[in-house]
């Protein structure tokens, strides 16, 4: 083979392996023409959705250069939501579902998703999150894992990609080897999973064992140490973790997706190319990127990378091959799962009702609810990780003043509670008088400020209800306690209900 036809074939394999996204609402002329080259997947994120027939336009936009290009997209349908972004998600997230602990409403759930992503041309979902929740002080995953338990989260795992595949969208379990048991943010700095063999195996692998056994065809790399397997090297980077646990021991023959390979986790040692590299080397068969890094120059910068490391022998040109014919065979069971359903965009109440069920109520409720009159409502609002997005509403205010008119509210951030602030006092109180209070919070019991808050408000009106949409923790103030177990859209609506006696 001449050396310019070995190159460009090189350039296609390097193209092959890569899962970019791209900014904006019509697929750009570089994706276009890269997909043309050999590019053969691509990741949809909140800046390339406007709504549901846009997107059904991108994707045939982009398919008309590939018809089985893998269109990849990261909607847990629960907090962490794209298609939906800009109203919040009207499912609730994966935790409510654990709770509920209704395998089948699960699995009807993520059939109803899974009708709406197959309808806008979306193949390949970056989810369950597959993570045992194990740490309540876990800044990253909470409330986007069906839970603490083991086995419920291995059951929901289970469920959920059953009812994702159904409707014609590929499934994608995460983070392997077990994201739930770190207290440091992947997206920031690198976390450390420091249980034993024995303790991985029991808590952290079965729901990936379950996901196996309901047929995920693709598996996400974690960006985690993990120190049992390997003490050196992230699992996205470890040949021990992705060649010896995951494909031997367990036998999973599938894709190999690395989680966004532009996160500190990995690019703090190595540089963003340098990770795209050991990542394929180590056993990863595609390499998701551009959630953070989403220009044309970053995707020829990875393809310069695999290229050049194949050229100066730091990668083998035949595992950058394997990983290509992975992505290749994939893409055509994926493209098969797709054109097996008929598409069915209608959307059933399904995601509501799932919420309704998730609702915990406790403390004595009689005479407090429903609410008496319209309240004012605080809601104190936490900084996010990056793998929810800052544009997606939450909260209750808003569809409680739908059902109340006249109901009022305010959010306070951490920076307008420093000590002397008279906020709370002025904006919290002073509207509330004579009327009920609603606090409703997120995760207060990971958030000093958030929980200082909490108990100067209840102290002030032990009659306030409290409504927390993230992970509960002990038992906290308030008269009424609500736990929504997230905070999408439809949760807020079911809290609402509550609140307000028109469930």
């Amino acid at each position: 083979m001449s050396s310019s036809k070995h190159s460009k074939e090189l350039r296609r394999l390097a193209l092959s392996v890569l899962q970019p996204g791209f900014v904006g609402t019509e697929a750009p002329d570089w994706v276009l023409r890269a997909i043309g080259d050999g590019l053969s997947s691509v990741v949809l994120f909140t800046r390339n959705i406007a709504s549901p027939a846009q997107v059904a336009r991108l994707t045939a936009q982009l398919r008309s250069e590939n018809p089985s290009l893998v269109i990849a997209i990261d909607e847990e349908a629960g907090d962490v939501t794209r298609i939906e972004s800009a109203t919040g998600s009207t499912r609730p997230g994966s935790f409510a579902l654990g709770a509920v602990d209704d395998v089948e409403l699960t699995e009807s759930v993520a059939r109803d998703l899974g009708r709406q992503l197959h309808a806008a041309g979306v193949s390949l979902d970056y989810a369950p999150s597959a993570d045992v929740n194990s740490n309540p002080d876990n800044p990253i995953i909470g409330v986007r894992s069906f839970g603490v338990d083991t086995k419920v989260v291995s059951r929901h795992t289970g469920a959920w990609i059953r009812g994702l595949q159904s409707a014609g969208v590929a499934a994608c379990a995460k983070h392997f080897p077990g994201h739930g048991d770190v207290a440091v943010d992947s997206h920031h700095g690198l976390p450390s999973y420091d249980a034993s063999l024995d303790e991985i195996a029991t808590q952290a692998l079965p729901p990936f064992e379950a996901a196996m056994e309901a047929g995920v065809r693709a598996v996400m790399s974690g960006h985690l140490l993990v120190p049992a397997y390997d003490a050196g090297l992230p699992a996205t980077l470890s040949r021990r973790i992705l060649l010896g646990l995951l494909r031997e021991e367990l036998g999973f023959d599938g894709l190999v997706v690395s989680d966004a390979i532009e996160m500190g986790a990995v690019t703090d040692l190595y540089g963003i190319g340098g990770a795209t590299v050991r990542a394929v080397d180590a056993g990863v068969d595609a390499i998701c990127v551009g959630g953070e890094s989403a220009e044309q120059a970053t995707t020829e910068l990875l393809v310069d990378s695999l290229t050049g490391a194949v050229a100066s022998g730091a990668l083998a040109e035949e595992r950058l091959a394997e990983a290509a014919g992975r992505v290749a065979a994939f893409a055509g069971w994926a493209t098969g799962l797709s054109r097996g359903v008929p598409v069915d965009p209608v959307s059933g109440d399904i995601g509501y009702a799932a919420a309704r069920r998730a609702v915990r109520l406790s403390g004595p409720s009689h005479g407090v609810l429903p609410l008496a009159a319209a309240p004012h409502v605080v809601e104190l609002v936490p900084a996010t990780n990056l793998a929810i997005g800052k544009e997606t509403p939450w909260g209750v205010a808003a569809p409680l003043r739908e059902r109340l008119p006249g109901t009022t509210f305010v959010r306070a951030h951490q920076d307008e509670l420093l000590d002397g602030s008279t906020f709370l006092a002025d904006h919290a109180l002073a509207p509330a008088s004579g009327r009920p209070l609603v606090v409703v919070v997120r995760d207060a019991a990971r958030h000093p400020w958030m929980a200082r808050a909490l108990t100067e408000l209840s102290s002030a009106r032990p009659d306030a209800v409290v409504v927390e949409m993230g992970l509960p923790g002990a038992s906290a103030p308030g008269a009424v306690r609500i736990c929504t177990l997230g905070a999408t859209a439809a949760s807020g609506v079911a809290a609402a209900e509550v609140l307000a006696g028109t469930r």
